[in-house]
C-alpha cells in the first residue's frame, strides 16, 4: 500500500514538473500570460502532491534518540473541537518526564496536551493552559500501553481511560472550545506556538495508532479500541488515513507485536 501511494505521488511530481515546464515556455511566448492563475495552479498542485493521506495500519512511528529537533508534525481535518477524544498507544523505557500528544493553539501552547510527569508519577492532561492529573496508574517500561483521554468543553470534564480502565472525571475548564489553527506535534512538548522544545521533555520510544474524534468517545467504543477490535476511526485524526510531515530521526516501520 505504502509503495502504491509512493508511486502515485512520484506520478504527481512528475505532472507538476512537465506543467511548469509546459507553463514556461507558453509564458515566454506570450508576456501577456495570466501569471497570478498560472502561479495559483501550481501551488494548489503542489500542495495536494505533498498532502496525501497514509494508511499506517501495523505500522509504528519510532523515535530511536533523545532530541530538540525530531518530531511528527499531524494535519487535522478540521479546526473547531467543542469536544475531543484522543487515543493513541505507547512504548518507552523513559524515566523522565515526557510528552505524548501536544496540540497549540496561537493563543495557548497548551491547548491539548497530554503529558507524563515523573517526579509525581502521574499522566497529566491540558487544555486551554488549565491541568489536572491522573496518579496511581501502572505506568510500566518497555511494554505497549493504551491512552484515551476525553474532554468536553460544555461541561469542562475530562477523563481518561488507561489500558481499557477508566479515571474518575475531573473539571478542568468549560466554556470555550478549541479553535483556530492548530499545531499537533508527536515527540515534543511544543512550550510555545510550533516550537520551544526542549531534550528533556522528548518522547524517545514507539508510538502507533493515534486517532483523534471532535466528540467524546462512549466506554464502549474506547473498549473497542483498546482491544484492537472493529471501532470507528477517528474524524480529526485517523491512522488508517493519516497526512504527517516527519522532521528528524523518526522511522516509519512495523508495529512489533509479541509471539507466543
Amino acid at each position: 500500500m505504502r509503495k502504491e501511494t509512493q508511486r502515485h505521488s512520484d506520478r504527481n511530481e512528475e505532472a507538476v514538473i512537465v506543467y511548469i515546464s509546459q507553463s514556461c515556455s507558453r509564458c515566454a511566448k506570450h508576456p501577456d500570460t495570466d501569471f497570478t492563475m498560472t502561479f495559483l495552479l501550481l501551488l494548489v498542485m503542489l500542495t495536494a502532491c505533498a498532502a496525501i493521506p497514509q494508511d499506517l495500519s501495523g505500522k509504528m512511528f519510532t523515535f530511536p534518540q533523545q532530541s530538540a529537533t525530531s518530531l511528527v508534525k499531524l494535519t487535522a481535518s478540521e479546526l473547531l473541537y467543542r469536544a475531543v477524544t484522543v487515543c493513541h498507544r505507547s512504548f518507552t523505557d523513559l524515566k523522565r518526564d515526557h510528552a505524548l500528544f501536544s496540540l497549540a493553539a496561537p493563543s495557548n501552547a497548551n491547548e491539548f496536551l497530554i503529558f507524563w510527569d515523573e517526579t509525581k508519577k502521574g499522566l497529566e492532561p491540558h487544555v486551554k493552559n488549565a491541568m489536572t492529573e491522573y496518579r496511581g496508574l501502572d505506568y510500566k517500561l518497555n511494554m505497549w500501553h493504551s491512552i484515551c483521554t476525553t474532554w468536553d468543553s460544555e461541561s469542562g470534564l475530562v477523563q481518561m481511560w488507561f489500558d481499557g480502565q477508566p479515571t474518575i472525571r475531573k473539571f478542568i475548564t468549560s466554556g470555550s472550545a478549541i479553535t483556530g489553527s492548530n499545531i499537533i506535534i508527536l515527540g515534543q512538548e511544543q512550550d510555545s506556538y510550533g516550537g520551544g522544545y526542549y531534550l528533556t521533555q522528548s518522547f524517545v520510544g514507539m508510538m502507533s495508532d493515534v486517532h483523534m474524534w471532535d466528540h467524546t468517545l462512549s466506554p464502549c467504543e474506547i473498549h473497542k479500541y483498546v482491544d484492537g477490535l472493529n471501532f470507528t476511526p477517528g474524524n480529526v485524526l485517523n491512522w488508517g488515513a493519516l497526512e504527517f510531515q516527519i522532521t528528524g530521526k523518526v522511522i516509519v516501520e512495523d508495529k512489533l507485536n509479541a509471539c507466543y
